[in-house]
């Protein structure tokens, strides 16, 4: 689960990122005019951006919309390692974000699924018999109110 630690990104690098941020369907010619790079350097860029693992462009949809009408967040609590309790979340195909926390939870996991029945056979059926995991506390949404991922760079 760790990764090599990135290196710091130039000031032109930083300026692709806010403007996919700002929309992620801008075009390279349009960011290379802003930037001031050619349309190819910033598709070039953009690539290793991509394969650094730095940025990942995607399609940001609504779950409800697509039909999945159970949202959670479900806080761990484990014992031992918590990178192989990670990982093994992390393999969960309805899970969407893990983290290792500190507090009242070791980690916490972002489920998204299709009804109530889902979420309770993903949490008692696979993530409670996660070997380390010894407690779950689950937390349902009710609305989704903010959800950005435009936070700039720095």
């Amino acid at each position: 689960m760790s990764k090599p630690k990135p290196t710091p990104l130039d000031e032109v690098s930083k300026a692709i990122v806010t403007e996919l941020q700002e929309d992620g369907r801008r075009s390279y010619a349009a960011i290379g005019k802003a930037v001031g790079l050619s349309e190819a350097a910033v598709r070039q860029r953009v690539q290793r951006l991509v394969d650094g693992g730095v940025m990942q462009i995607v399609a940001v949809t609504d779950p409800i919309e697509l039909g999945f009408a159970r949202q959670a967040m479900i806080g761990v609590r484990a014992t031992g390692e918590l990178e192989p309790i990670a990982d093994a979340l992390a393999e969960l195909r309805e899970v969407d974000y893990v983290v290792i926390t500190a507090g009242s939870y070791d980690l916490l996991a972002e489920v998204v699924c299709e009804s109530d029945a889902d979420l309770l056979e993903i949490i008692s059926q696979r993530i409670r018999t996660i070997p380390g995991v010894t407690a779950t506390e689950t937390l349902v949404y009710l609305k989704l109110c903010k959800q950005t991922y435009s936070w700039g760079v720095r």
